[in-house]
C-alpha cells in the first residue's frame, strides 16, 4: 500500500512540527516494511529536501500556505472530493494541521496541541480563525487521530467531543546524536555563535506562548541578588515567530540588553553542543504539545528547569524542577539553585540522561505504523 505523508513543515523548516515530521519520516523508512512512502508539500519551489528522502516519490504543489489552506476549506465547505490529486495513495498522514477533503482514502491527522483554543491570544487573527473554523471538520473526516500527548488527547477529547478510542498518543523521540558534545564541539559552537563561557538556555520561537517576558524577568531577578552570579548570560537561541514585538520591548527597557544573546536560528548539527555547554536549560512556556527540547536538553546532561502544565509534567517526569508557569519568583528560585547546588545538578543530569532514554523515534515510527494498520484494516468505516 502506498502511504502519502504531508512533509510539508520538514521542507520548509518550520520549527518544531518540522522537526517532529521529519524525524518520523525519516525513521518511517527505516523500518523494514512492504510499505511505499509518497511524499507530498506544497510552495514546491521553496522545498529542501533532505537527502535520505531523495528517492521518495513526490507529489508537490506550486501553491502557498494561504491559497492551499483556502483551497481546503473550500473543497470541505463544498463536500468536493479531493482524492484526485493523491492518485494511487491508499492513506494520506495530515502532519501540517491540514487535512484535504478525502472521500475514499484513509487519512490519518496529528494533532499537536489546540493552543488556539487555550491562549488564543497568542496567534494571529488568520492563523486562530482558520483553526477554529476547521479543526472539528478535520477531527470528524479523519479515520484515526494521533496525539502527541496525553493531554493533546484529553483536550481534544473533550474539546471537540471524539471519542477517545479514535485517538492514539504517539510521543516524539530524541535522535541519538543528542548526547553531550565534546570539548571542541562546544568550542566551535560556542565561536561560531558568540556564546558566553556560562548560560541560561532556551530553544524555541519566540512567540507569546512560550512566555519569554516571565523568563526575562526571572533572569532580572536573579542578576539582582545579592548571591548573584555575575558571570551568567541568558541566551535565547530561536527564531522569530509571532507576535514578539512585547517581548522584545520589554527587553529594551529592562537594562539587560547586554546580558542576553539572540543568536537567533541554531543549525542542527550545532543543537547538541548548544544544550550541553549551557549551565541550565529552561521552558517556561505557557502551553505544548509535547516540548521536544525539554528531552534534548535532558540528552545532552543539562539540567532542566521547565512549566508544569499542559503535557510538559508528562514529558519531563521527575527529571525536571517544575514551576507554574506565572510564577517569576519561582522560576528565579528553581534556577539559582540548580546553578548552585551541586547535588541537585547532578541528581537532575541522571534522572534527564534516564526519562530522555525513553523517547526514541524508532518507537514513534513503530507506533505510527501500528495505526496506520488499524485504519486500512477497518472495513466501510464511518466519518
Amino acid at each position: 500500500m502506498k502511504i502519502c505523508i504531508d512533509v510539508s513543515p520538514a521542507v520548509h523548516g518550520r520549527a518544531g512540527i518540522g522537526r517532529y515530521v521529519l524525524e518520523l519520516v525519516t525513521a518511517l523508512i527505516g523500518q523494514d516494511t512492504t510499505l511505499e512512502y509518497t511524499i507530498f508539500y506544497n510552495r514546491a519551489h521553496e522545498a529542501q529536501i533532505p537527502v535520505s528522502w531523495q528517492h521518495l516519490e513526490r507529489i508537490a504543489f506550486p501553491l502557498r500556505d494561504k491559497p492551499w489552506r483556502l483551497q481546503v476549506l473550500l473543497a470541505h465547505l463544498a463536500k468536493l472530493s479531493q482524492d484526485r490529486l493523491f492518485p494511487n495513495v491508499g492513506l494520506f498522514h495530515a502532519t501540517d494541521n491540514l487535512l484535504p477533503c478525502l472521500k475514499k482514502t484513509h487519512s490519518v491527522l496529528t494533532v499537536y496541541d489546540l493552543a488556539f483554543r487555550f491562549y488564543p491570544e497568542t496567534f494571529t487573527t488568520l492563523n486562530r480563525w482558520f483553526q477554529l473554523l476547521t479543526m472539528g471538520t478535520f477531527l470528524y473526516r479523519a479515520h484515526a487521530v494521533i496525539a502527541i500527548s496525553q493531554n493533546t488527547k484529553r483536550d481534544v477529547a473533550q474539546l471537540y467531543g471524539v471519542d477517545e478510542s479514535k485517538i492514539t498518543v504517539v510521543y516524539g523521540g530524541v535522535n541519538s546524536r543528542f548526547q553531550p558534545a565534546s570539548i571542541s564541539e562546544i568550542e566551535h559552537v560556542r565561536t561560531r555563535y558568540h556564546l558566553p563561557e556560562r548560560y541560561i538556555l532556551f530553544v524555541g520561537s519566540i512567540e507569546p506562548r512560550k512566555n519569554l517576558k516571565a523568563l526575562l524577568a526571572a533572569f532580572s531577578a536573579i542578576k539582582q541578588q545579592r548571591e548573584a552570579i555575575d558571570s551568567i548570560k541568558l541566551v535565547i537561541a530561536g527564531k522569530r515567530g509571532w507576535l514578539y514585538a512585547d517581548f522584545f520591548q520589554q527587553l529594551r527597557t529592562s537594562g539587560l540588553e547586554n546580558e542576553i544573546i539572540l543568536p537567533g536560528f541554531i543549525a542542527d548539527e550545532d543543537l547538541p553542543a548548544l544544550y550541553s555547554a549551557a549551565d541550565v536549560f529552561v521552558f517556561p512556556s505557557w502551553y505544548e504539545g509535547f516540548g521536544l527540547p525539554v528531552l534534548e536538553a535532558m540528552a545532552c546532561g543539562t539540567p532542566v528547569v521547565c512549566s508544569n502544565v499542559s503535557s510538559l509534567p508528562e514529558v519531563a517526569g521527575e527529571a525536571a524542577l517544575m514551576v507554574a508557569p506565572n510564577d517569576v519568583r519561582g522560576f528565579c528560585e528553581a534556577i539559582t539553585r540548580t546553578l548552585t547546588d551541586a547535588v541537585l545538578r547532578q541528581e537532575l543530569i541522571g534522572r534527564g540522561f534516564r526519562q530522555a532514554a525513553r523517547f526514541t523515534w524508532e518507537k514513534t515510527a513503530q507506533q505510527t505504523l501500528a495505526v496506520y494498520e488499524q485504519v486500512t484494516a477497518r472495513k466501510g468505516q464511518k466519518r
